[in-house]
């Protein structure tokens, strides 16, 4: 495994009972088994609220439908079992529901988030060997540059600050030959002609209990009608422009209705509280890849809305 290095000094970490110190003095608390790099509450809590308690919810374990495996066997262009011995950095690593497919193929993952969505990894992977989990920022990482050959980030880049900075930082992890791959949010005018921006704005702002109480509500009233209206498109789109809902009845067919269900409400609340919400054309994405001097650059549609994937 690579070794944790400070994100300031980039001088190697070691630990001293629960901190991870460096030469110079620099120290790192560890709790719960977990290096935090970061302070624990930040502007993430939603998210760690949110996969504190959907914790198992979009895992291939618990779904036994491979919906994550294939969203990340189409992010790659291959099948993830490339990636058997490699090191793998997994930026915003949620519950773990790419974690546990990486690890099941024999990658060395090193994974991160900012949020306290590491506590529901840490307790849905366990201890396993060739892993590494800790909580940090993609403006920290605590790793060596051009020490990785595969660095991927799915679903998390449009939650950042600035999409365009955080490309680049995790670009310099990318070793010499190795490969980065990430999905954005895609910018799309119909985006704007719906009331869930509106929705989001106020929600946004509400502390996160009180948020997820609130989407609770609006879901057991819109979402029995999204299922109802399942099969017909004028009404379903009709909807879509009043209920501020997000559903995968298109997406995963083959969910029951109770996962159907759990999973709206998981991404409802994903999409109406997230403090950052980025949204990015194919051709931005080409761009910023373009800009960093990458190779073999492919952006399509897919994950999110724009998949891409570069070498260095």
């Amino acid at each position: 495994m690579i070794v944790y290095i400070s994100p300031k000094s980039k001088e190697q970490l070691i630990q001293q009972g629960q901190f991870l110190v460096s030469a110079r003095g620099e120290s790192y608390p560890v709790i719960n088994s977990i290096p935090r790099f970061v302070a624990v509450e930040n502007y993430a809590a939603a998210f760690g609220l949110q996969w504190k308690k959907f914790s198992r919810t979009q895992l291939d374990s618990h779904s036994k439908i491979p919906v994550s495996a294939k969203r990340l066997e189409a992010a790659l262009g291959d099948s993830p079992d490339i990636l058997r011995d490699k090191n793998v950095l997994e930026a915003g690593c949620g519950a773990g529901r790419f974690t546990e497919i990486l690890l099941k193929i024999g990658a060395q993952v090193h994974s991160f988030d900012l949020s306290l969505a590491v506590e529901a990894s840490k307790e849905n992977i366990g201890e396993h060997t060739g892993y590494q989990l800790c909580q940090a920022a993609i403006d920290g990482i605590p790793y060596p540059d051009e020490a990785f050959d595969l660095v991927v980030c799915l679903g998390v880049l449009q939650h950042t600050p600035s999409p365009e900075k955080s490309i680049a930082q995790l670009w310099k992890k990318v070793k010499p030959g190795g490969m980065l791959v990430i999905d954005h949010y895609r910018l799309k005018l119909s985006y704007f002609f719906k009331l869930k921006p509106l929705w989001r704005f106020f929600i946004k702002h509400m502390e996160p209990g009180k948020a997820m109480e609130l989407v609770r509500r609006l879901h057991e009233f819109y979402f029995p009608l999204h299922w109802k209206w399942r099969k017909q498109k004028m009404l379903r789109k009709i909807l879509y422009r009043f209920s501020p809902l997000t559903d995968h009845l298109d997406d995963f067919p083959a969910l029951d209705p109770e996962t159907q269900s759990e999973w709206s409400l998981l991404d409802s609340y994903d999409s109406l509280t997230d403090y950052y919400k980025h949204l990015r054309t194919p051709k931005q994405i080409r761009n910023i890849l373009e800009s960093l001097r990458a190779k073999n650059i492919s952006v399509t549609p897919g994950g999110t809305g724009i998949v891409a994937r570069a070498e260095k």
